[in-house]
């Protein structure tokens, strides 16, 4: 098993630093693909329509392939199951590249799938090569590096659009995908087990699943807090920007806005400790409310800017407390399987939430629908804290407290 040593800092260990070099490509890669094919709407080589099909595609790849990875994760070695999901990345990029509109909906489908099976093997893999006492610093350097890198790369990326054609920049994604898929460390060697049915197996997970109540309150509660705030950041943002402001400068200052309050909540987290740990993280999950709160009335766009600012600091102060307990808690040959079980819902609610939210301002209005998204994202979490090992994200440490 390759682990850290005892007393060397995460940041400065080989082993860690591939497994972050990796898992931050694979999150940039993925990342970069809605924003390269927006260019490529843009110098008409693909028309909105087309995006549209093609995201979608990726989308049910990708939710079809996180169980499944889950399941693959746990059977067989993590960074044999990381290798091979990145590879369907890399060999799906140049056909959306170059093929036409049937091929890049088939390719981006793969894509996705290869982007949706290697997230709960990182999971997993994170847990076998850092030690507990260092997870949540890890996880912390693991998200500051992508919050940074979304926060630079768009403007990267444009000014790469200027000499490179956007089939260019696509298969510049392979590299990313090639470095998480070669860079990764090897991971524990897992005992043996005996191999059962996918469909059981995936049974299992939602068992271990069910053994943390605190997961599943704390997922219900980011899975909704997801379709209902991340929707309202979608798509009320621009049309408030638009609407009452007349400049889109307001979109563009909020969205940035959120990625560097993410960074100071990633740097916040990494040190912090706090001593009812689940409280402070839901609480922090609760802070997106302030997002459709801040667009419900005419205020300054100052007060936006700031609203999304304290939206970043809280979604990492959940985020990381959240992927560090459920790599202590949850037993370690079950860890993949109930880590696809977050990435499943927490993901496959947003595209739900995106399609409801633009007929619902339609029917009732655009501050009704705000109003709503706010009160659900402050409730749910407050609603997840009153599970009782929610407090300190752990079902073992709740009983000695009891």
């Amino acid at each position: 098993m390759t682990t850290l040593p005892a007393k060397r800092s995460v940041l400065r260990d080989p082993t860690f630093l591939r497994l972050w070099l990796a898992t931050t490509s694979s999150t940039v890669a993925t990342w970069a693909l809605a924003f390269v094919l927006g260019l490529a709407v843009l110098d008409r080589t693909l028309s909105a329509g087309g995006l549209g099909v093609v995201l979608a595609a990726r989308t049910v790849g990708f939710l079809v392939a996180v169980p499944i990875g889950g399941i693959l994760a746990d059977r067989y070695p993590r960074q044999t199951v990381v290798f091979w999901s990145c590879a369907l990345a890399v060999v799906s990029t140049p056909v959306l590249a170059f093929g036409g509109l049937p091929l890049m909906v088939c390719a981006a489908a793969v894509l996705g799938a290869g982007q949706g099976a290697c997230r709960p093997a990182f999971q997993a893999l994170t847990a076998e090569v850092v030690r507990a006492s260092q997870r949540q610093r890890a996880n912390a350097a693991m998200t500051f590096a992508v919050r940074a890198s979304t926060l630079i790369a768009p403007a990267l990326t444009a000014l790469l659009a200027t000499v490179v054609s956007t089939s260019g920049l696509l298969l510049g994604t392979c590299a990313l995908w090639l470095i998480a898929a070669l860079v990764p460390p090897r991971g524990a060697d897992q005992a043996k087990r005996e191999r059962d049915k996918p469909h059981r197996e995936f049974l299992e997970g939602l068992q271990e699943a069910r053994r943390h109540p605190w997961f599943l309150a704390g997922l219900a509660a980011l899975s909704t807090v997801t379709a209902f705030g991340q929707s309202a950041i979608s798509v009320a943002l621009p049309l408030v920007s638009r609407d009452r402001y007349g400049t889109e400068a307001v979109l563009a200052a909020g969205v940035t806005a959120y990625s560097v309050g993410a960074l100071i909540g990633a740097l916040i987290i990494a040190r912090w400790r706090p001593r009812n740990q689940g409280w402070a993280a839901l609480a922090g999950l609760a802070l997106f409310g302030f997002a459709p709160l801040s667009m419900l009335m005419p205020v300054h766009p100052v007060v936006i800017v700031a609203a999304f600012v304290a939206v970043g600091i809280g979604i990492e102060l959940f985020n990381v407390p959240w992927f560090t307990a459920t790599q202590r808690e949850v037993e370690p040959g079950k860890l993949a399987r109930v880590s696809s079980l977050d990435f499943l819902f927490s993901y496959g609610l947003a595209p739900i939430g995106l399609a409801v939210i633009a007929p619902a301002i339609g029917a009732f209005g655009l501050s009704a629908v705000l109003a709503v998204c706010a009160v659900v994202c402050f409730l749910a979490p407050a609603a997840a804290a009153l599970v009782p090992s929610s407090r300190h994200l752990s079902v073992v440490r709740t009983r000695r407290s009891a």
